[in-house]
């Protein structure tokens, strides 16, 4: 019976393997997010691939850029199909979807900056901007009111 594992791969090396895996027939899920504009794994160094065990411990363990498969002296330890389910469920567009500082702020919502040199400003966020990672808000500093764009994961919304 098929289950899922968790394989360590070499390093850098987690889209060659997903596509020698892929091209073996076998299922692989290798999750993926954006980060200044460029995919990288999730998990760095680790994916996911669906195999018989023992039956097909071998050929996948051997694969080119393969580690080792996860487990302990007991052999390699399955994952219930559930917990691949829920990362799937967290993609969005192929892409894990990450919220850096929690809830994503609306219009009108107070904002800090929690990165970079304006760590610690407080503001108003005023709206998205075209490219969806850039935002516009509202500065009340000293005597000075005026707006800035900043990228919206240096944002964190202050509860009230």
């Amino acid at each position: 019976m098929e289950h899922w594992f968790v394989l360590c791969t070499k390093p850098q090396k987690e889209f060659q393997v997903e596509r020698l895996f892929q091209e073996g027939g076998f299922q692989v899920y290798c999750p993926r997010y954006a980060d200044s504009g460029r995919v990288k794994p999730f998990f760095t160094c680790y994916e996911f691939v669906r195999f018989t065990y023992p039956e097909q411990y071998k050929m996948v363990k051997y694969t080119r850029g393969v580690r080792h498969i996860v487990g302990n002296d007991g052999g390699a330890i399955p994952l219930e199909d559930r917990f691949i389910e829920e990362l799937r469920n967290r993609e969005i567009n192929g892409l894990i979807e990450l919220q850096k500082y929690g809830i994503e702020p609306s219009p009108g919502d107070r904002i800090e900056v929690v990165t970079g040199p304006w760590k610690g400003l407080q503001g108003v966020f005023h709206r998205q901007m075209s490219d969806q990672d850039r935002v516009m808000i509202l500065l009340n500093f000293v005597s000075y009111q005026g707006q800035m764009l900043i990228e919206k994961s240096k944002l964190k919304k202050i509860l009230p």
